[in-house]
């Protein structure tokens, strides 16, 4: 039986992006669409990536164009970028601003060269900004943050387990190493507006899935942005990593309360397709997590005092645990941000290991 485009299988969700949905169920790159208001969307591959592509959006002002979240950084990426700039009747001539949503690379990643190759200026939220991955590696220099493989072992991991996870990376790289992302010029804060002329286009903090990330919201249209924060079927990952400053999980939560109230706004997410149906969703995803949370209360009282690692082990995932691969970092991320969020509501307790020794979780109850 074949799929309707028409229907996402999401209560409360309607799909506007039928050709986005389409193509979608088909696995191939849905086209590059003009849309309510002027704006544009053009699909920028992803390399080897189960998302396949970022929804870059060209927003036409009266002094050129503003483009939102270039995607990754390779050829096809860039070639993919300038065709879809061309097809808008455009160039990177025309490119006057750059706002990225978040610094991940399939967002973030062809910033810098859009920049290098229009003079455009570059945007984000200024938490974004300190998440950038130059001033994480010399944050962590400085607070002496534990390496991934020193983060995968305070978490309960074993030594195999470390070694198949870290040995893609060399972390005796410096920072002078590391590819650098394009620093911003711009600095948007909740509430501002994008320095362009003849349209509104206002920044919405969204923090959760990143500290920063934003949503944009074009209120003459009546269109938001979504980033990643709101997705029509996939739900975001909340991790909480090393650096994470307060609860990631419950910021989230509070920020999905926030874009609630766009429910009168069609969703232009980053992936997949254009959705209608904000209310319903954001509320889905509140479910979702409050499920999840649950589930880690009882595996946590099955378990006794378990390492994240053994919890994260016994959750449900999309794929059994040991067919994940270096998904795993997220898994135990999105995990110990769940446990967080419980620690503060006062359902679990951390217990830290001494000497090294991994940290513990139990159940307060």
């Amino acid at each position: 039986m074949t799929a309707d485009p028409n229907d996402p299988g999401v209560p409360g969700v309607s799909v506007l992006g039928t050709a986005q949905r389409a193509a979608w169920l088909d696995r191939t790159l849905p086209p590059v669409e003009r849309l309510p208001g002027g704006l544009w969307s053009v699909p920028v591959p992803i390399p080897d990536n189960p998302l396949r592509y970022t929804l870059c959006y060209l927003v036409p002002g009266d002094d050129g164009i503003v483009v939102v979240d270039p995607g990754w950084n390779t050829r096809e990426g860039w070639d993919t970028l300038l065709a879809g700039l061309a097809e808008a009747g455009a160039t990177t001539a025309d490119v006057t601003g750059v706002v990225a949503t978040h610094v991940h690379p399939d967002h973030h990643g062809l910033s810098g060269r859009l920049r290098e190759e229009s003079g455009a200026w570059v945007a984000m939220h200024p938490a974004e900004r300190d998440t950038l991955p130059q001033r994480i590696a010399v944050a962590a220099s400085r607070n002496s943050l534990p390496t991934a493989g020193g983060w995968l072992r305070l978490s309960g991991a074993g030594e195999d387990e470390i070694a198949e996870l870290v040995s893609p990376f060399d972390e005796s790289a410096t920072t002078d190493d590391r590819a650098a992302m394009a620093e911003p010029d711009v600095l948007l804060e909740d509430g501002d507006l994008v320095p362009m002329a003849g349209r509104r286009l206002r920044a919405v903090w969204t923090p959760g899935h990143t500290p920063g990330h934003l949503c944009l919201q074009e209120p003459d249209a009546r269109l938001l942005l979504t980033g990643d924060h709101v997705l029509p079927r996939i739900t975001p990952n909340i991790g909480l990593y090393p650096n994470s400053a307060g609860s990631p999980l419950g910021r989230f939560l509070e920020s999905l309360r926030k874009i609630e109230g766009y429910d009168d706004h069609d969703a232009l997410p980053a992936h997949e397709y254009r959705f209608r149906g904000l209310a319903a969703r954001t509320r889905l995803l509140r479910e979702h997590h409050e499920e999840r949370c649950r589930e880690v209360v009882a595996v946590v009282a099955g378990l006794g005092e378990p390492t994240v690692w053994e919890v994260a082990r016994h959750l449900t995932w999309s794929r059994p645990w040991e067919q994940i691969g270096h998904m795993r970092f997220g898994a135990l991320a999105e995990t110990g941000a769940h446990i967080d969020h419980l620690v503060r509501r006062g359902e679990l307790a951390w217990r830290h290991g001494e000497n090294g020794k991994p940290i513990r979780v139990r159940s307060t109850t």
